[in-house]
């Protein structure tokens, strides 16, 4: 049996009504008592500010054994806030949102808000933040909840909400306190940027979901939040991208971020710089001897430039924008004509088309790689009645059917070919697209950022795909300053 005190400044609004009540001096004075039952308090004081009164009484509750709402660590957590940035941004169903109908500014006294349609938003703010009294402001945006959290003391309530605190207070004060499972302590953080808006993201939500429990059997505390989210990147430890990356664009200034604040990054500033565009990794490929589709780089589209194409293609001729992903940016043209016109579309966004010979296969070959080795293999077909796995013009089947396979059963030409690009990218997490015929391969492209959608790239390892990535996370920030 626990005896409860409500612990109050000298002078509180709180009277003499309820039983336990004692002031601050009260309790620094004369508590811990010799022989005294088990004691839980609640501190009323105000704590708003560092070494207040009110951080005092928790930090003596603690020091003294005594069960304490809230706890220093709330405290610390609320004075902590970013200034202007939401406590919580989560996604809403959209009855709720019809319910909020703009902006709600709601008082919550020991989670408990009095209103039944946002009270599960209330319990969840109040999972991380046990406090007696909060002011949350509820604030709808693009199908989006941002919610805005503002600790109070007993002098900031209004008239109408004393006595319902009142009445909480005595209700909470009777009650039996739930107390949270101890977890085990997460040794680092990780930001697992993801973009809900996105028409086709690296990895579904059901992936994302199985990352963070992998992550966490690794000693990794992760959270998926997009750019907005992430105000400072150097409280984290790693960064994971899964987002489609681009040079120019917020993914690859978050990567070089991370990396000057000493982050574990994936992708990592160099594997988008060079994955990012196909005339690096064409270049790259002919140095290094990687097998490749002959490829060339074209500037114009002058008669002579489409007589050195026809010279050196044979029709149909694939014309392909330096940068770009899921197939967009990659024509198909079967005479002249077609390749001037494209061309000239291509050439009025970059000063460089790649001409690459056109080579039909069944499906291409896609082998994710990590540090250096092989983990996930999948074929993957051709969208119907169409030459790329990706159909975007389509209003269904978008993309083809796939299979998943052990990487033991992929030809080993495969998978050399795979391992010899990447060694020329870096070490990071990659995703090699690759066709292979008459027991020939040829490396189309590196992808710095590969999908990992549950039930595809996963098929065959099911969670073993994400503990190895997360392993790898583990062995790089151990070794991180060695």
């Amino acid at each position: 049996m626990y005896k409860t005190l409500i612990v109050i400044d000298e002078n509180s609004l709180v009277g003499d009504d309820l039983p336990g009540v004692i002031n601050f001096h009260t309790y620094l004075k004369d508590y811990p008592k010799r022989n005294e039952p088990k004691t839980r308090i609640i501190n009323l004081c105000d704590s708003e500010a560092y070494l207040s009164k009110g951080y005092y009484c928790s930090l003596l509750a603690e020091a003294r054994s005594h069960k304490v709402v809230p706890s220093v660590k709330t405290l610390n957590a609320l004075r902590n806030q970013t200034a202007g940035q939401p406590f919580l941004t989560i996604a809403s169903e959209s009855k709720l949102m019809a319910e909020l109908a703009g902006q709600q500014t709601v008082y919550a006294f020991f989670g408990k808000s009095g209103q039944s349609e946002i009270q599960k938003l209330v319990s969840r703010v109040y999972a991380q933040l046990q406090t007696p009294l909060l002011k949350l402001t509820i604030q709808p945006n693009n199908e989006r909840l941002s919610i805005y959290v503002e600790q109070l003391c007993l002098s900031d309530l209004p008239e109408d909400q004393r006595v319902i605190f009142s009445e909480r207070l005595q209700s909470f004060s009777e009650s039996i306190w739930k107390v949270q499972a101890t977890k085990k302590q997460a040794r680092w953080d990780m930001a697992i940027l993801v973009n809900p808006e996105e028409p086709s993201p690296p990895s579904d939500k059901a992936a994302i979901t199985h990352m963070i429990r992998a992550a966490a059997k690794h000693g990794i505390h992760a959270e998926a939040l997009t750019i907005d989210q992430i105000s400072n990147i150097g409280h984290f430890d790693a960064l994971f991208i899964r987002e489609t990356t681009a040079i120019d664009h917020h993914t690859y200034r978050l990567s070089v971020k991370a990396e000057n604040h000493g982050l574990v990054v994936m992708d990592d500033s160099q594997s988008i710089l060079r994955c990012c565009n196909k005339v690096f990794l064409h270049d790259a490929f002919s140095y290094h001897n990687v097998p490749s589709l002959k490829t060339e780089v074209v500037t114009d589209a002058e008669d002579a430039t489409l007589d050195f194409i026809e010279t050196n293609f044979a029709y149909p001729v694939v014309l392909k924008m330096p940068e770009g992903s899921f197939s967009r940016g990659v024509f198909k043209v079967a005479d002249r004509f077609a390749l001037r016109e494209k061309l000239l579309l291509l050439l009025a966004d970059s000063a460089l088309v790649l001409a690459q010979e056109y080579l039909y296969t069944d499906f291409d070959w896609r082998i994710g790689v990590l540090g250096g080795r092989a983990i996930f293999a999948c074929r993957y077909k051709m969208a119907r009645n169409h030459w790329q796995i990706y159909n975007h013009g389509a209003k269904r089947n978008v993309s083809g059917d796939f299979e998943t396979l052990p990487t033991f059963e992929v030809p080993k030409i495969v998978l050399d070919a795979a391992l010899k690009s990447c060694a020329i990218i870096g070490d990071g997490l990659y995703g090699v697209d690759i066709k292979e015929l008459n027991g020939k391969a040829y490396v189309i492209e590196v992808n710095d950022n590969p999908s990992l959608d549950r039930g595809v790239e996963d098929l065959y390892l099911g969670d073993e795909l994400y503990m190895q990535i997360m392993g790898e996370f583990q062995k790089r920030l151990e070794n991180r300053g060695r």
